[in-house]
């Protein structure tokens, strides 16, 4: 055999796999099944959520009122839920800075779940406590991010 035709063959069968490197193994991803979704709750829709809102936290139940009238003060510098792209909302979650569409979810025992797309009550979920038109109370499902952040309160602006 010709030294080309030789190298056009090593080519041929080598491409492949030097190839399918590159991918960073992205192809890989999406032959894995997704997690399964929880469905979106009955009596909440995104739309409660969506505003500009003023937030403040708490640890211990004592501190609540003064908690809400610190969330009512941050109103100032208001944190932005908005629409997302799907049928979520846009907030950051614990550590990260950038935002992400998160989706509320339907969880056992009547329990309002807000989250990536996976089971209810995940631990990179939020536990919704409480919606009202003016006041929304949650708290981070992850015990160890929960220590560390508290229950949120956000006040409804203007």
């Amino acid at each position: 055999m010709k030294r080309p035709a030789l190298a056009a063959l090593a080519c041929s069968f080598l491409l492949p796999f030097a190839l399918a490197g590159c991918g960073g193994g992205e192809g890989l991803a999406s032959l894995e099944p997704a997690a399964p979704s929880a469905p979106a709750p009955a009596n909440l829709s995104r739309d409660a959520l969506v505003g500009r809102w003023g937030i403040a936290s708490y640890h211990t139940d004592k501190d609540r009122k003064r908690t809400e009238a610190e969330a009512r003060a941050q109103c100032k510098q208001p944190y932005t839920i908005a629409k997302g792209p799907g049928d979520g909302v846009m907030m950051h979650v614990a550590d990260d800075p950038k935002p992400y569409e998160l989706r509320l979810k339907a969880g056992p025992g009547g329990k309002t779940y807000l989250g990536f797309e996976a089971p209810a009550g995940d631990p990179q979920d939020r536990e919704l406590l409480s919606v009202t038109p003016k006041e929304m109370v949650m708290r981070f499902v992850d015990p160890d991010a929960n220590r560390r952040y508290g229950t949120f309160v956000y006040s409804r602006c203007g």
